[in-house]
């Protein structure tokens, strides 16, 4: 975060500093207190980089910090950072967990700004707010600004790779409404008047300036030149320093590649055009057959399915012929398989520490690994510290604390999750809270775990849960201070069959779509035997059909669909239970599934 940052005085208005990448911000002439601010974007969704949308008071010490932060971290296919930093660059960080990826459609964003409350919005509903003395240090007039920039700092924003260049964030509109209590006819409880949209369909010079300056802690330089108005849109652009504005001369690279049972899985640097994609001739490695390949929802992973990789031999895959949406073709490459290496249950793991009996080592998560956090500070306790009422003390004596995500991958099934708390340096309740979630379904909301039984003593968080997506997700929302994390325990209950990683090659097969329930999309997974046209359908209970769609002629494989229930037609849907239909020309699946608005 901007904590690591360190001095902002480093901010200086010289326009260009030689560093190697090139980014942009955005930024308004006046400044406001108090208000609501709101956008409407879609983000880059590249490692190692963020969007954002924020107000900031322009400083000349830390102790005048003021700046309210939604922030977009690429690394990330389901989260949204919120942050207001207060005088003294104290951060209150807070990750909201969505059940969409930014970077894949528009969005809304907003957040009003009180003297007594700050809180964040995402398509129109609240779902984070702050209150308390922090918020009302935020007391400084405040510019409105957005920027795409690169930090230096990995463990935040993920690792950085050239490859990913040139990443584009849009923005489709702004508005800005004045904190006007008891006269307002806008936002929550009507506190708020409309002052001004800015649809962005050019550059307007009375209320914006381009930036041109940089900071520690940024790898970029802000230049003009990288904010584009094109078809009613502004786009940010990060580049290098030669690329600039909104132009791709790169061709997309595999940025990595996975076997597991059945299936090899390529990562591109961007998105990859479907067709060169889903063509299997142009994937190879030596001595394995590739039956099919199947672009996911993301468009960057393809699903290679196999039937006789060797997960114990070394393997490199060739990748021939992928087109990026500029129309740049790829040179043939050549990039290194990681081996699957399937976990043992129950798995235990010491978060935050090393092995210890029975329990595995704390590590990143990545490609080549099983299980891991997505950022994070490992901290480990004396030995001598004991942890009363429990046999696995040595679980407890280290943490990792400030990271909203932790990622095991399983076969799908079912499972039950034993997450494992106790309070080494809290020393009071109300210190230390945050929400559990697994699967992206909340398990405890404001978990106080001091207030549950105090310092020194465990406390677990026990929950089954479904695993469809063959990752089991752990996620972690702070309220007050940042969560911290002592270990789990994954025990296997039952698999499916239809596991992603398992699919039978020969056999036609629809899984249950994930997530499930769902609000706004959900995935759909199916294997098809062999080439077929292919028919998607959902009805409701009475037969009714609500919606359908001719996906056409599909190679043997497995396939993935996305289904968006808020946009269905010819009829409208409602919250509740519906069916719905892969059918091909001599088979069909049917499934249910429950929407929920």
């Amino acid at each position: 975060m901007k904590h690591l940052l360190f001095l902002f005085l480093a901010l200086t208005s010289l326009s260009l500093f030689g560093k190697a990448y090139k980014g942009a911000e955005y930024r308004t002439k006046d400044a406001f207190t108090y208000g609501r601010f709101e956008t409407r974007m879609k983000t880059a969704g590249k490692e190692g980089m963020l969007a954002s949308f924020f107000t900031y008071h322009e400083i000349t010490s830390t102790t005048e910090w003021n700046e309210i932060d939604i922030e977009i971290l690429g690394r990330y296919a389901n989260d949204v950072q919120f942050n207001p930093i207060t005088k003294g660059q104290v951060n209150h960080v807070h990750h909201s967990y969505t059940d969409f990826n930014p970077a894949l459609d528009y969005h809304d964003y907003a957040f009003e700004w009180t003297p007594d409350y700050v809180a964040w919005f995402i398509d129109g509903v609240e779902v984070h707010r702050q209150t308390g003395d922090h918020i009302k240090t935020l007391d400084l007039p405040q510019k409105l600004m957005m920027n795409v920039w690169n930090p230096d700092q990995p463990n935040w924003v993920g690792a950085w790779s050239d490859n990913i260049l040139p990443a584009f964030s849009y923005y489709d509109w702004i508005k800005y409404s004045s904190y006007t209590p008891g006269t307002g006819d806008y936002g929550t409880n009507s506190n708020f008047t409309l002052q001004w949209v800015d649809n962005l369909d050019g550059f307007d010079s009375t209320r914006w300036e381009k930036a041109t300056h940089t900071f520690g802690g940024n790898n970029c330089d802000f230049i003009p030149e990288n904010i584009i108005f094109k078809d009613g849109k502004m786009i940010l652009a990060l580049t290098n320093s030669t690329d600039i504005g909104y132009t791709d001369v790169a061709a997309p690279v595999p940025m990595w590649a996975r076997a597991e049972k059945n299936r090899i899985t390529v990562y591109f640097s961007e998105e990859v055009n479907s067709t060169a994609a889903s063509n299997k001739s142009n994937y190879s490695t030596s001595g394995v057959t590739i039956s099919s390949a199947a672009l996911q929802p993301d468009n960057r992973t393809v699903f290679l399915s196999t039937s006789d990789i060797n997960l114990e031999q070394s393997h490199n895959l060739i990748v021939l012929n992928q087109k990026d949406n500029f129309g740049n073709t790829d040179s043939p490459k050549a990039v290194t398989i990681a081996n699957a290496h399937p976990l043992q249950f129950p798995l235990k793991v010491n978060v935050g520490g090393t092995a210890s009996g029975d329990f595995l080592g704390d590590q990143d998560w990545g490609p080549g690994v099983e299980y891991g956090a997505m950022s994070g500070d490992p901290i480990v306790y004396s030995s001598a510290l004991q942890i009363s009422g429990t046999p696995d003390d040595s679980a407890y004596t280290s943490d990792r604390t400030n990271f909203p995500t932790y990622r095991i991958r399983v076969p799908n099934g079912t499972y039950k999750v034993t997450m494992l708390f106790a309070e080494k340096s809290v020393i009071a309740s109300g210190k230390r809270i945050f929400d559990v979630l697994v699967e992206g379904k909340m398990i405890e909301d404001n978990l106080d775990v001091f207030a549950k039984v105090g310092g020194n003593k465990p406390y677990q968080v026990i929950v089954t849960t479904q695993v469809t997506d063959e990752i089991l997700d752990l996620y972690f929302q702070a309220e007050v201070s940042v969560n911290a994390l002592s270990g789990f325990i994954v025990e296997q209950i039952g698999t499916d069959v239809n596991d992603v990683g398992g699919l039978q090659p020969e056999s036609f097969q629809l899984m249950q779509n994930f997530p499930n329930p769902f609000n706004g999309t959900t995935t759909i997974t199916f294997n098809l035997p062999a080439e077929d046209n292919i028919s998607f359908e959902v009805f409701n209970l009475l037969g009714e059909i609500v919606y359908q769609s001719n996906l056409g002629e599909l190679q043997k494989g497995v396939h993935q669909l996305t289904w968006n229930g808020e946009a269905s037609s010819p009829r409208m849907v409602s919250s509740g239970f519906y069916l719905y239909r892969i059918r091909g020309r001599n088979a069909s699946a049917v499934k249910k599934l429950l929407l929920l608005k």
